[in-house]
């Protein structure tokens, strides 16, 4: 408990340096004597506090969603980015744009959420289907769902010219968020608290529908929950910020190699840890090649990337 808590002030430190990141230079020194020019604070209270809420919101969200998804599909590579969820989630995106451009933002939300949970039902439906003989093929299989998915929507956007528009959530960038355009985000906040006070029951869940059910469980329950919990999450943070890559991958399968498949007591420090790796992202994209920004999806999908390499390269090695 007291390492958690330590996490926790740590990750609250972090997210108070980021506060003062930036291209105009806001002094926390000015703001604590009262000194502060009106155009500091304004910035600080209509862009920093919301653009570092929004940071830990979506990193917490986003990696909690990822360790449901890996034990409701029993695979430690599954992620939404990795079982076509994300890719539905923008084809939703889209299809709101064609058929109703002007519904309001829950709207995009909730429909977003539909054709996330389609796409995952349909990813697990694929691999139900198929013999699987090795972990990896499941990744594999919802890469390839997701790149059908995404080819679809990129054919439509080229076809009513909107490209530009698609591009917009292809990619985490919170540079976009400011006052009243963040808060649907707090939604995966419920969700996520939601997804603790089930967690006992996605652990059972995990070890299979035989297994659940002969503890009693209702495993097609569980499921449904867990479905509609991803679903929802990944399409508040799609809607909001766009696509935050393999943030449910990293975070997840480095917590539960320390403290194993428990999600009662991992789901805590999945969820500080991911709210602490999208804040030093965000940082470092801010930073790296001021005064111009890096969005956080390019600098996740770098180490996301060579991290998922360094997955399958293990697991190779583990194998021979």
């Amino acid at each position: 408990m007291k390492a958690l808590v330590a996490a926790i002030i740590v990750t609250a430190l972090v997210a108070v340096v980021s506060l003062f990141v930036g291209v105009r230079d806001v002094s926390p020194w000015s703001l604590l004597t009262g000194d502060a020019d009106p155009h500091d604070l304004l910035i600080l209270l209509a862009s920093r506090v919301p653009r570092t809420l929004a940071l830990l919101l979506a990193g917490s969200a986003m990696a909690i969603a990822g360790k449901i998804m890996q034990m409701l599909a029993r695979n430690q590579f599954v992620e939404p980015s990795t079982a076509g969820t994300v890719e539905s989630a923008g084809l939703g995106m889209l299809t709101v744009l064609l058929i109703a451009p002007d519904m309001p933002v829950a709207g995009k939300m909730l429909v977003a959420a539909a054709f996330a949970l389609a796409g995952t039902s349909l990813f697990l439906g694929v691999l139900k289907a198929i013999p699987l003989r090795s972990a990896v093929m499941v990744p594999i299989v919802g890469i390839t769902l997701g790149g059908i998915i995404s080819a679809v929507a990129t054919f439509f956007a080229y076809r009513y010219d909107l490209l530009q528009s698609m591009g917009a959530w292809a990619n985490g960038d919170f540079s976009i968020v400011l006052r009243g355009r963040y808060e649907l985000l707090w939604i995966s906040l419920l969700l996520t608290v939601a997804a603790f006070i089930a967690a006992d029951r996605f652990t059972v869940a995990g070890m299979g529908a035989d297994y659940a059910t002969s503890l009693g469980l209702n495993y097609r329950r569980v499921m449904t929950i867990g479905l509609v919990i991803v679903s929802m999450v990944t399409a508040c943070v799609v809607v909001t910020v766009g696509v935050v890559p393999f943030l449910g991958l990293m975070v997840p399968n480095v917590v539960s190699s320390i403290m194993g498949d428990n999600m009662r007591r991992s789901l805590p420090w999945i969820g500080v840890s991911g709210a602490a790796l999208v804040l030093v992202c965000d940082i470092v994209g801010r930073t790296i090649n001021a005064p111009f920004e890096i969005p956080v999806g390019a600098v996740l999908g770098v180490i996301g990337s060579v991290f998922f390499l360094y997955m399958l390269l293990g697991r190779r090695r583990h194998v021979a």
